[in-house]
């Protein structure tokens, strides 16, 4: 038998985690991607299949690294963009990773910047 990977075992814990975790046009998913480098997240509206607001660490204006200091503006960024869409709650997905680190920083800085989960 065969080991699975740890991408291969994330993907499994996020799709466990998607069955139950889906985002409406009234509550929308907050999904975080972490890479080695970088953290992403978006509002997601998965009955249209839109991203309603996002942000990452890539960004140039977004002045923020890939730490958890940086992860932490991230959410205060998406939160501030979000308000500008007319979101206040979402359902948060942290996309198979544990929540804790860069993942946890970030949705503490998006509560910070208003959002409600």
């Amino acid at each position: 038998m065969a080991t699975r990977t740890k991408h291969e075992l994330r993907g499994a814990r996020h799709s466990r985690i998607r069955k139950r975790v889906t985002g409406t046009a009234d509550k929308p998913r907050l999904a975080v991607y972490r890479s080695l480098k970088h953290i992403y997240a978006q509002i997601i509206d998965d009955t249209q299949g839109t991203t309603l607001a996002s942000a990452s660490s890539v960004e140039k204006e977004a002045g923020a690294g890939g730490n958890a200091d940086g992860a932490k503006k991230i959410g205060t960024q998406l939160a501030e963009r979000a308000k500008a869409a007319g979101i206040t709650t979402v359902v948060f997905d942290r996309g198979g990773f544990r929540y804790h680190g860069r993942v946890a920083a970030l949705a503490e800085g998006a509560r910070e910047g208003g959002l409600e989960f």
